[in-house]
């Protein structure tokens, strides 16, 4: 079937979104080139300007690159593009893959321990509580590219034991707890701001110590707005976080 546009949104828009979606999910992985400008607009039945708007959409974004010379064309550039925690979980699940391809997780560790101040009060627990600790690396093609540490009640550990042990959890955590407890994800919330690499971050990410990072932050509340799982994480410089939303 022919592609076409619909007209409930303007022409660049559709035809974008059907780009991110096939990068997204993987069907267009990194290095692969998209159709030029002239070819969109005879596939798509669109003028010229609105074809070439499409790849300045997808570049803007940081979804595209476009070269020069005799090679030129653009081509897909998702090697500084990552999920904020709210889209990784609606990405597992609606797919039930958390991260994009080319990317995958190392548990570095899982264990219990003292819960910092800062955990036990953003877990709306009592000091030095018991909690669950599990550290991740996330590696884009074997190069580190971000790290997090997913916080979690201890009292969850017997009901689901997965989260002590250093494999991955595929459905995420927050899903994992959910399937065995009952306790669904309801709500989430993010934050992020910038930051500077300290010795043990810019040792574990291999960048100088003082480099730019992305700091992040999020919770994740069960149906009665008790905190399921408190998430903190580090990006790299140029790495770019993408939020999809509808406003309707």
């Amino acid at each position: 079937m022919s592609p076409h546009v619909q007209r409930s949104l303007p022409p660049y828009q559709q035809i974008a979104q059907h780009f991110r979606d096939r990068i997204r999910s993987g069907k267009l992985a990194h290095g692969a080139q998209l159709p030029p400008a002239r070819q969109l607009a005879v596939d798509w039945e669109v003028s010229h300007a609105t074809a070439a708007k499409v790849l300045a959409t997808l570049r803007a974004e940081g979804l595209v690159s476009t070269t020069s010379g005799g090679s030129g064309g653009t081509f897909v550039n998702v090697q500084h593009v990552g999920l904020a925690a709210r889209d990784r979980m609606m990405a597992v699940r609606k797919s039930g893959k958390i991260y994009p391809p080319g990317e995958r997780a190392r548990i570095v560790s899982a264990e219990l321990v003292e819960a910092p101040d800062r955990i036990a009060e953003a877990l709306g627990l009592e000091p030095h509580a018991a909690v669950i600790r599990r550290r991740r690396v996330t590696l884009r093609h074997e190069t580190p590219v971000s790290m997090s540490t997913s916080w979690i009640a201890g009292t969850f550990a017997e009901a689901a034991p997965a989260l002590l042990a250093t494999e991955r959890i595929l459905q995420g955590t927050p899903g994992y707890i959910e399937a065995q407890t009952g306790r669904a994800m309801s709500r989430g919330r993010d934050q992020m701001t910038a930051g500077v690499a300290d010795a043990a971050i810019a040792a574990e990410l291999g960048i100088a110590e003082g480099a730019a990072i992305q700091l992040g932050r999020n919770w994740v509340t069960d149906q009665d707005g008790e905190v399921i799982e408190f998430g903190e994480s580090v990006a790299i410089a140029g790495r770019w976080t993408t939020y999809e939303y509808d406003l309707r």
